[in-house]
């Protein structure tokens, strides 16, 4: 039997130094030390030696088994690494080569603007009001002084789903809700960005939806130089500090007294020219101390608060900040222009 095994090891051995695969070494693996391989059956047959050749024979048996063993672990792990060097040579990288810069995103123009709009309001001590894009008729017209039927609608033209549900033209409507949640007890100071909606043609300047952040004011005592200085001061840091500002008489249904806020034109400093229509003024937004009807209609007594309230399209601010000359641009989606504000 020793004999036997001795053979049976040097055939093994040669049938590893042939192997050219990986699975032929599983193959000898299975045929020389598998349950129905010749060394099994070897020790199978001890049952027919004498105590003192037990263990001899015994010993021998695991020293080849051991050593087919050993060469087979030893023949894969070679063969293992010469297939993954040839695999490395004809999958190599060339890392001199420069790499390939990965395109990253960046803010939307108007989300940046808005977020600095907000810093800076907020730095004054507003907060911000949200609500829905789709109101009442209430909430958008009436209870901001213009009843139904009203001529100055006409100014805000919609999109009406029902005859009482239609897309905000504005963002006021948060406003009266959110004076609806203080119950008639100030103070009141939010700002309220958002979506609207308005049937406008689209052209350079217009677009049938646009971003607005409306502003309010409410508490005792509140004047129109309360009004003037918020605004002053949302200027100056928003467009520099050389930036003056002027008030113009005008016309709101829900504002009394009412005044649209000019900037002084970056360009011509206020010496006039095509930007500004040879003024020296740039029109910027809307505003007004808040009408005492809309006072009632959102519970607070407009004998003893008063307050102001300001809407302005972030679009044009965007505008006037970056120099666009198109409002349509922010909505195309065009990633040449997107890329321009990374």
């Amino acid at each position: 039997m020793l004999d036997r095994l001795e053979e049976l090891q040097e055939e093994a051995l040669k049938k590893v130094d042939e192997a050219t695969e990986v699975k032929d070494l599983k193959d000898v693996r299975v045929a020389y030390l598998g349950k129905k391989g010749p060394i099994t059956e070897v020790l199978k047959g001890m049952g027919k030696l004498s105590k003192e050749e037990r263990p001899k024979v015994g010993q021998k048996a695991n020293e080849v088994r051991d050593a087919i063993s050993a060469s087979i672990d030893e023949k894969e792990v070679r063969m293992e690494k010469e297939a993954l060097d040839i695999k490395l040579k004809e999958e190599s990288i060339d890392i001199t080569l420069p790499g390939r810069e990965v395109r990253r995103g960046n803010r939307h123009p108007l989300t940046s603007v808005i977020e600095t709009m907000e810093d800076v309001f907020i730095g004054m001590g507003f907060s911000i009001a949200e609500g829905p894009e789709v109101e009442t008729d209430y909430y958008n017209f009436e209870s901001l002084n213009l009843p139904k039927d009203h001529p100055a609608r006409d100014m805000q033209d919609t999109f009406f789903i029902t005859s009482d549900l239609l897309l905000r033209t504005q963002t006021s409507p948060v406003q009266t809700r959110t004076m609806e949640k203080h119950e008639g007890k100030g103070p009141v100071k939010i700002i309220c960005p958002g979506k609207v909606y308005r049937r406008d043609e689209d052209d350079a300047t217009h677009s049938h939806q646009f971003m607005q952040i409306e502003g309010l004011m409410i508490d005792k005592n509140i004047r129109m130089s309360d009004l003037k200085g918020v605004l002053e001061t949302f200027v100056k840091k928003y467009f520099g500090t050389d930036r003056k500002i002027r008030l113009r008489p005008s016309f709101f249904p829900f504002t009394e007294p009412s005044a649209e806020l000019d900037i002084s034109c970056a360009i011509c400093h206020g010496s006039g020219c095509r930007t500004c229509k040879q003024t020296g003024w740039i029109e910027l937004l809307g505003t007004g101390m808040v009408h005492p009807n809309v006072l009632k209609m959102g519970g607070f007594d407009p004998e003893i608060y008063s307050g102001f309230a300001f809407g302005m399209g972030v679009e044009r601010l965007a505008m006037l900040h970056y120099g666009i000359d198109d409002i349509r641009h922010f909505y195309t989606n065009d990633i040449r222009f997107l890329s321009q504000f990374k």
